[in-house]
């Protein structure tokens, strides 16, 4: 694998945030609804499967699922794949050192401006505190980013201490294990569908996140559901 990751599709999403209005604002404040104009992303697979990207969700403030994550954090945390950083700002409330990491200058932008800390970087590139995390974060789908779930974890797995965990967002039992392209496709109602470039992209379900992890030199040190989203933690073997 390459070390450059071309997300160029996905960053477009990104690079819209800032236009995206949400139920209520980073700090939970009610704000006007969302014009009906805006157009919806979805996220197509070349296998065909379609998924509309949650844009509002990344953009607003954290969820109980997020809150959840952040609380089984315990020590400095990275974020990989922050987008508009609502996970990072959980973390750095809860009185955790926390990184926010994105290769998109606006999700950079935007997390920045919830008051916490992130860097603009592919996540194969040099990173403070390579091997010193106490855990790192592949959340909202990004154990797909680069296509190679077996390198990306390998990669996390140097980014944590000896003794810490990586926790990732998974797919349902039943899933398995995909690799593949797949290309953001935007579009509102009365207006033509945009299409985007496409780029390297997999899905890990739970029934195949231990053949991956340990493919990886990581092994699962736990499994669990928050609402209808899987996860999985883990650890060095």
């Amino acid at each position: 694998m390459t070390s450059a990751i071309s997300l160029d599709g996905f960053d477009v999403v990104l690079g819209r945030l800032g236009r995206w209005a949400a139920d209520q604002d980073a700090c939970g404040t009610p704000v006007a609804p969302m014009p009906p104009a805006r157009p919806d992303h979805w996220l197509v697979h070349t296998d065909g499967r379609r998924d509309l990207l949650p844009v509002r969700r990344w953009h607003g403030p954290p969820e109980p699922a997020i809150e959840s994550i952040a609380a089984r954090c315990t020590g400095p945390t990275i974020d990989l794949g922050c987008g508009p950083g609502r996970l990072t700002r959980a973390l750095a409330q809860r009185g955790l050192v926390a990184l926010g990491v994105d290769i998109s200058a606006e999700a950079v932008r935007l997390t920045q401006g919830r008051g916490v800390v992130a860097l603009r970087r592919d996540i194969f590139e040099p990173l403070p505190g390579e091997g010193r995390w106490a855990h790192a974060l592949l959340i909202d789908g990004n154990i797909g980013i680069g296509g190679d779930p077996v390198g990306l974890l390998r990669r996390c797995g140097a980014l944590i201490a000896a003794d810490g965990t990586l926790v990732v967002e998974v797919e349902p039992p039943g899933t398995g294990l995909w690799r593949g392209q797949a290309y953001v496709l935007s579009g509102s109602s009365g207006e033509p569908e945009v299409r985007g470039p496409a780029f390297r992209w997999a899905r890990v379900g739970t029934d195949a996140v231990a053949r991956t992890a340990a493919d990886a030199g990581l092994r699962v040190a736990d499994r669990f559901r928050l609402g209808s989203r899987w996860f999985a933690e883990l650890a060095h073997s």
